[in-house]
């Protein structure tokens, strides 16, 4: 997929180094759920080598965002597919120096994020109170989603 700006795009295994480059970020891993800090190397390569697999069984699709006229990894975008409830989950980083330049217009603490979901169409649908456990303390997670009514 190519906006003016953007390509998404599969990942390769040549951007392991650049994936733990943006993800070794205190504060990426502060807004996001399941990144780990620090985070080396080895983790962005088995994150990346799990993708086709993953693709393959129709569970999620992670897609590198890049820089349409330099290439350059600025974050990741995936969709999980839960088959059995028949719903899906978007999520996404940006690396921390590409932050407000409208790449990606959640947790409760990041209300940026909840701006890009209703950009993008979606409702808040609730808040689900102490849900997320990180740093010795309990978040709130916001949801945001789309309907398919009449389906």
């Amino acid at each position: 997929m190519t906006t003016e700006r953007l390509i998404l795009r599969s990942f390769e295994l040549s951007d392991a180094h650049r994936v733990s480059e943006l993800c070794n970020n205190y504060n990426i891993y502060k807004s996001t759920l399941t990144l780990p800090y620090p985070y080396p190397i080895d983790c962005a390569i088995s994150w990346i080598q799990t993708h086709e697999n993953n693709f393959n069984n129709n569970k999620s699709y992670e897609f590198s965002i890049t820089d349409k006229s330099t290439n350059e990894l600025y974050g990741a975008l995936g969709l999980t597919n839960n088959q059995t409830h028949r719903n899906g989950e978007l999520g996404y980083w940006i690396g921390e120096e590409h932050w407000g330049k409208g790449y990606a217009r959640y947790f409760a603490s990041n209300p940026g994020s909840g701006r890009v979901m209703q950009k993008s169409g979606m409702v808040k649908e609730g808040v689900l109170l102490q849900h997320i456990y990180k740093e010795n303390k309990f978040e709130e997670l916001i949801h945001y989603g789309i309907l398919n009514i009449g389906v």
